[in-house]
C-alpha cells in the first residue's frame, strides 16, 4: 500500500521548518512518503473578506490529485508537531472509504458556520452528535482512494463561499461530505490535540496542532512555545545546532513583533521578555 504525509509549507518560517522535520521522522517510521507544497496550485481571489481568509487554504484540494497515485494521505497543518512516540495513524484507521479527522463540534460550537455555508450553497442533511453539529476540523486529515470527498470538491465552490463565511475551506469540506453521505469518523483528540481541550497532558499527544495561540499565552508567542516543545521531543534525534538555530529564528521573529507592538526602547522589551517569556 502506497501513503504519503502531505503538508503546505512556503516560506522559511522556523515553525514550519520544525513541523516538517517531525513530519519527516514519521513518515519514515510509518512507511509513508512526505510530500511538501511550497507554491500554490489552486489559485482563489480573496477579496473584502467577511471573515479571515486565507489563498493558501485551498491548497487541501491537492489531496485528491495525490490519490491518483496514493492509497492513502495524511494531510496535516504546518502548525502541527507530530511527537516521536506517535503511533500510526495509518494502522489504527484502516477503512478504506472513511474519511478520519477529528469533530470539534462537540468542543467548539459550530452552529454558526453550519448555518453559513448552508445558506451560501443549500440545506443538507447534517448530523449531530450530543445536540451539536458534527463538524471537523480541516488542519489533520487521513482519506484514502477508495473514500470520494477530494472527488467532489471543487474549487469553483471554494471561490463561491471563501469571501461569506467563517473557516471556508473547513466548512466547505464538512458540507461535502456530508451532502454526498461519505463514511467519516472521529479521531482519538490524541491525534489532533488543540488548545481547547486545555493545556494538561497535551505533551503526551500524538499531533499536538498549535492552532490560535497554540498552547502560549498569546499567538504572538505560539512558535516560541513550538520550538521549546520542538526542543523538547527531539533532542538527540535532530542536530543540537538545528534545534538551536530555529528555535533563535523563533525568537528574534518575536521580538521583532513586541518591538513594534510596545513604545519602549528594545533593550528593556528584550529584557522583559527574556525574564517572563518561556522559551
Amino acid at each position: 500500500m502506497k501513503k504519503a504525509t502531505f503538508t503546505l509549507a512556503i516560506g522559511d518560517n522556523p515553525m514550519y521548518q520544525a513541523a516538517i522535520l517531525s513530519f519527516k521522522h514519521y513518515a519514515q517510521k510509518v512507511g509513508a512518503d512526505l510530500v511538501v507544497s511550497d507554491q500554490l496550485h489552486y489559485p482563489i481571489v480573496i477579496e473584502n473578506p467577511k471573515y479571515n481568509a486565507s489563498p493558501a487554504w485551498t491548497e487541501k484540494l491537492r489531496i485528491g490529485e495525490l490519490l491518483k497515485e496514493y492509497d492513502r494521505v495524511l494531510y496535516v497543518d504546518a502548525d502541527v508537531l507530530i511527537t516521536p512516540h506517535a503511533r500510526d495513524v495509518f494502522e489504527l484507521y484502516p477503512d478504506m472509504k472513511t474519511a478520519y479527522w477529528f469533530d470539534e463540534g462537540v468542543i467548539q460550537e459550530r452552529e454558526e458556520d453550519v448555518a453559513q455555508v448552508c445558506k451560501a450553497l443549500g440545506e443538507v442533511d447534517w448530523p449531530r452528535n450530543d445536540n451539536r453539529p458534527v463538524y471537523y476540523n480541516a488542519g489533520i486529515i487521513l482519506t484514502s482512494n477508495e473514500c470520494p470527498l477530494f472527488q467532489k470538491t471543487q474549487l469553483s465552490d471554494l471561490q463561491q463561499v471563501c469571501n461569506t463565511i467563517t473557516h471556508y475551506d473547513q466548512s466547505y469540506f464538512n458540507y461535502t461530505l456530508h451532502k454526498h453521505g461519505i463514511a467519516h469518523q472521529s479521531f482519538d483528540h490524541s491525534f489532533n490535540r488543540m488548545d481547547m481541550l486545555g493545556h494538561d497532558d497535551y505533551l503526551a499527544a500524538d499531533f499536538i496542532h498549535y492552532a490560535g495561540k497554540g498552547y502560549a499565552k498569546n499567538s504572538c508567542r505560539r512558535d516560541v512555545q513550538f520550538l521549546k516543545d520542538f526542543g523538547q521531543f527531539y533532542q538527540g534525534t535532530v542536530p543540537q545546532a538545528e534545534i538551536e538555530r530555529l528555535q533563535k529564528m523563533a525568537w528574534d521573529s518575536f521580538l521583532d513583533v513586541v518591538y513594534k507592538k510596545y513604545p519602549l526602547p528594545n533593550w528593556l522589551i528584550k529584557l522583559s521578555s527574556e525574564a517572563f517569556v518561556t522559551r
